[in-house]
């Protein structure tokens, strides 16, 4: 069992930043691939970014170049920063894992449905 707790959410005005943390327990957190999804009221939920276990990178194109995913497996804990922030950008912000099994594992995962195991979000609000 993969437990996730997202922090750094909240009120920022537009063009602002913020960035978000999401630590994991276990112990093979580097054998996990992560990532970052977001709800909007009334809206499905929709991929952000994602950061496979072995530094694969994807973003949506609605956030690329302004949003930065990263990892340090050291400290179980998986970021985004996002700059630039519009008021489009507001949400409540998921954090997914999945463990990977096999070695040969290569793709960054987009899909919710490709991840099991999901943090409670975090509010992001951007002010206009």
């Amino acid at each position: 069992q993969v437990q996730l707790v997202e922090s750094g959410g909240g009120l920022v005005q537009a063009g602002g930043s913020l960035r978000l943390s999401c630590a994991a327990s276990g112990r093979t957190f580097s054998r996990y691939d992560m990532g970052w999804f977001r709800q909007a009221p009334g809206k499905e939920r929709e991929f952000v970014a994602a950061n496979n276990w072995r530094g694969g990178k994807d973003y949506a194109d609605s956030v690329k170049g302004r949003t930065t995913i990263s990892r340090d497996n050291a400290k179980n804990t998986v970021y985004l920063q996002m700059d630039s922030l519009k008021p489009e950008d507001t949400a409540v912000y998921y954090c997914a894992a999945e463990v990977v099994l096999r070695q040969s594992a290569t793709r960054v995962r987009k899909r919710a449905d490709e991840y099991q195991y999901w943090g409670q979000g975090t509010q992001v609000t951007v002010s206009s």
